[in-house]
C-alpha cells in the first residue's frame, strides 16, 4: 500500500511591485522524474528560470498558474489577493492534491486538502521551488507584454517594482490601469 500523499507546492510572484497582477502557481512533481536545479526563483538567472520552467511543465504530474487582478489587489489587499490567486492555482490542477505546501506563513483555506506553510519553503521544498519558478516566469512574461503596451513606464526593466526609474516615470506620465492604487507611494500621489 502506498502511504505517500500527493503534495502540491504553492508559491506566488509579484506581491511587492507597484504594478501588475500577483501570480500564484501550484505544482505536483513526479517523484519518479526528479528535476535537477530547483530552487528559489529569485536565486536563478532569467535563462535558468526559463529552462527549468519548460522542464517543470513537461515533467510534472500537474501544474497550474493563476493570478489576482490589480483591481482585486486594491479591493482585497495584497495578502488576500495572493491567497485568492493561490486558491485559483490549486483549483486549476488536473490532479487534486492531498497536501498543499505553501511558501511563507499564510495560506489559503482549501477544502479537503491539508495545508502546511513553510517559511522559505521555496528554498526547502522542490515542489514549492517549482511553483516559485513557473509563477515568476509567467509574471515576467506578462510584464514584457505590458512593456509593449505602456513603453514609457519601463516594465521590461523593473517588472513593476518601485525602482527609481519606475517612480520617476509615474511622476512624469502618471499611472496606468496596471498600477496598484492602494500601494505607496502611488496612494499618496495626486493624479488628474
Amino acid at each position: 500500500m502506498n502511504d505517500i500523499k500527493t503534495a502540491a507546492g504553492v508559491d506566488e510572484a509579484g506581491r511587492g511591485p507597484l504594478a501588475g497582477e500577483v501570480y500564484a502557481a501550484a505544482v505536483i512533481l513526479n517523484p519518479d522524474d526528479p528535476i535537477d536545479g530547483l530552487r528559489d526563483s529569485k536565486k536563478l538567472s532569467p535563462k535558468r528560470r526559463s529552462d527549468l520552467c519548460i522542464q517543470i511543465k513537461q515533467r510534472s504530474l500537474a501544474w497550474s498558474i493563476s493570478f489576482a487582478s490589480v483591481e482585486e489587489i486594491d479591493k482585497l489587499n495584497i495578502l488576500n489577493a495572493t491567497l485568492l490567486a493561490m486558491e485559483r492555482a490549486i483549483a486549476g490542477l488536473d490532479i487534486l492534491p492531498e497536501i498543499a505546501l505553501v511558501d511563507g506563513n499564510k495560506a489559503p483555506s482549501l477544502k479537503g486538502i491539508e495545508v502546511f506553510t513553510i517559511i522559505k519553503g521555496d528554498q526547502k521544498e522542490p515542489c514549492i521551488s517549482a511553483a516559485s519558478i513557473i509563477a515568476k516566469v509567467a509574471r515576467d512574461e506578462r510584464l514584457m507584454v505590458l512593456d509593449h503596451i505602456y513603453p514609457k513606464w519601463g516594465f521590461k526593466r523593473h517588472k513593476g517594482y518601485g525602482t527609481k526609474i519606475h517612480i520617476e516615470a509615474i511622476k512624469k506620465y502618471g499611472i496606468t490601469p496596471l498600477h496598484r492604487k492602494s500601494f505607496e507611494p502611488i496612494k499618496s500621489m495626486k493624479f488628474n
